[in-house]
């Protein structure tokens, strides 16, 4: 009998992506929803409810692993202080609501795997290349990361391996970064933000996909580990990669800082600021990424 991934987020772009790299690698896949969704041959839904602190203990139950995917968009609204609560409460609180039905059924799953993100070390940009060994920041990004990998910490002490997939820029097609930037430059309007210098680690989506079946397979896996290419993309790189192959060099000047920062108050430093960060332990674990290089994997999302 297949065995069950129960996914939180299922319906998002990497949750779509993933749901299908599962059931290519012979699992049966669960996805937990907020709305009422009929069962597919493919995908059984199950009904949560985080406002309401709810969640079917069935999913749960039924669950070999589990995959934590859900949380509020990082860049989707401006950050207020109810933006940041509830981007921080849509991590953390269904990791808290999973604990919860595990421990009181003695449940114990074969892998919990959540995601995380580089976020953790920081929005400044450094020549530092940031492995999994470096300190959190202290700034809004890093505290979060590190409040949704103390959460899945519960999940650990319950005798369950635990893995955080730290992840980087997404690219693929339809949807992710290309689906915000695209389509200016698509039309001969894209250029680039700020001083350009800003590092943009970035992983290509079917690599991301299989960096998370790897998670639950590789009984070896456990802890963070960052799931991005290490090289020395940059936003100037990537937006003269992007104009490239959209066939025309940037004419555009940059767009200056302070408009970012005018337009986006705090979150700005999400856009404006980008560090490196190592691959050397997932590599280390035996995965060898598919892409390297950022113009074959950006050429690849827009055929």
């Amino acid at each position: 009998m297949a065995k069950n991934v129960l996914l939180t987020g299922g319906s998002g772009f990497i949750g779509k992506h993933l749901t299908e790299a599962l059931i290519a690698g012979g699992f049966s896949v669960s996805v937990l929803s907020r709305s009422e969704r009929k069962d597919t041959s493919l995908i059984t839904y199950y009904k949560w409810d985080l406002k309401n602190n709810f969640i079917d203990e069935q999913a749960v139950l039924n669950a070999d692993y589990i995959i934590h995917l859900a949380g509020e968009g990082i860049v989707e609204k401006r950050w207020t202080e109810k933006r940041k609560k509830d981007i921080l409460e849509s991590r953390v609180k269904p990791i808290e609501l999973i604990y919860s039905v595990l421990k009181k059924n003695n449940k114990i799953l074969d892998a919990f795997v959540s995601a995380s993100a580089i976020g953790i070390y920081g929005a400044n940009t450094t020549q530092e290349i940031c492995s999994e060994n470096d300190a959190p920041a202290n700034d809004f990004l890093g505290i979060t990361c590190q409040k949704w990998e103390s959460a899945v910490d519960k999940i650990d002490s319950l005798g369950i391996r635990t893995v955080k997939i730290r992840t980087g820029i997404v690219i693929g097609k339809d949807e992710g970064f290309l689906k915000k930037i695209a389509p200016s430059f698509k039309i001969g309007f894209g250029t680039i933000i700020g001083s350009g210098k800003q590092y943009l680690p970035w992983i290509h989506i079917e690599d991301l996909s299989q960096i998370y079946l790897k998670a639950l397979i590789d009984t070896k896996m456990t802890g963070p580990y960052n799931a991005a290419i290490t090289d020395n993309t940059t936003n100037a790189k990537f937006s003269r990669i992007l104009a490239h192959l959209y066939g025309y060099k940037i004419w555009l000047p940059k767009v200056p800082a302070f408009v970012i920062k005018l337009a986006l108050g705090e979150m700005s430093i999400a856009i404006l600021e980008g560090k490196r960060v190592s691959s050397e332990k997932i590599q280390k674990e035996g995965y060898e990424f598919q892409f390297t290089d950022i113009e074959t994997a950006i050429s690849n999302s827009l055929s």
